[in-house]
């Protein structure tokens, strides 16, 4: 069965924004209240320990480059955003190259399981299973 490859987040369900989908991801964190500062702070490779600056987070949502990050900025960004860097590369792969992924390759059997359950379910239903979750994120960055 295809299914999405990753679940779209917060805001994502409204009618389409004139964002791209990095953009977007970056947008939707500042509307929870972060500031550019802090994803900026947030913002490091872990595997080279290089960083990102909070402008370049400005720059993707106000006036996107004409090419995509690379994989260090997109490992920071990941890093800055809490999101998996695969969700990260799907994001730059579809503003970019308008390319989605239709497949769930890479992710082990526990996540295909759930996410073929939930391709099951009403609009709403799975609106009230995103905002669990991403409930349950917010609590675990509270705590940390």
């Amino acid at each position: 069965m295809a299914a999405p490859a990753f679940t779209p987040d917060a805001g994502s369900e409204a009618p389409a924004s004139p964002l791209g989908a990095l953009s977007q991801l970056i947008q939707d964190a500042l509307d929870t209240g972060t500031s550019l500062r802090r994803l900026g702070d947030r913002a490091v490779d872990p595997e080279t320990g290089e960083a990102i600056s909070w402008q370049y987070f400005q720059k993707l949502v106000k006036t996107p480059p004409a090419s995509p990050p690379d994989p260090m900025q997109m490992r920071a960004l990941a890093a800055a955003l809490n999101k998996p860097y695969r969700r990260i590369q799907e994001a730059a792969a579809k503003q970019w190259l308008q390319f989605e992924a239709t497949e769930l390759a890479g992710y082990d059997e526990d996540v295909r399981i759930i996410v073929a359950h939930l391709a099951g379910k009403t609009p709403a239903d799975k609106r009230r299973w995103r905002r669990m979750i991403e409930a349950e994120e917010q609590a675990r960055r509270e705590v940390d």
